[in-house]
């Protein structure tokens, strides 16, 4: 009996823990994680900045916006905070972590909530950077676990 096509066919890069095919080569989708990194490291310089300026009463705030409870520089001690730990969400995510990804999702998650509700203060800047939020958990949910898969991968090769 001829042994030529007995065995099975394995992509190239081998099977994962999941029992998905990663293809270490494959590099759809990470420009798109890079860019999550990238907007969240955006959103935290802009969320320390105005929650700087809140926190100092700055004269670049909309007069007289309302909230429904506290005032803006309870708001900007929020934002302020917030800023800090997308920053560290962003590092996060660029190592290549397998909860990164998941952290990064919160961070960009809460501040997506964070700046619905900072509408009354800067409304345009709100709406970007809620903007910049969406795009980034996107990215991360669609294409943040292949970055994982593979690191996991060349780190058992190598």
């Amino acid at each position: 009996m001829s042994t030529t096509g007995s065995t099975p066919y394995t992509p190239p890069g081998g099977q994962g823990e999941s029992g998905f095919y990663y293809d270490t080569d494959d590099t759809h989708g990470q420009g798109l994680v890079t860019f999550a990194g990238v907007m969240l490291t955006i959103a935290a310089v802009l969320n320390t900045l105005y929650g700087i300026a809140a926190i100092d009463k700055a004269g670049f705030y909309v007069n007289n916006a309302r909230y429904v409870f506290g005032d803006l520089a309870t708001w900007g001690w929020f934002v302020l905070a917030l800023g800090i730990i997308q920053f560290f969400a962003a590092l996060a995510i660029w190592q290549g972590t397998s909860w990164g990804r998941w952290f990064g999702v919160a961070c960009a998650s809460a501040n997506a909530i964070l700046q619905m509700l900072w509408i009354p203060a800067q409304p345009v800047l709100a709406l970007t950077i809620l903007t910049m939020d969406i795009i980034a958990i996107y990215g991360l949910l669609a294409y943040g676990g292949r970055r994982t898969a593979a690191n996991r991968q060349r780190a058992a090769q190598g």
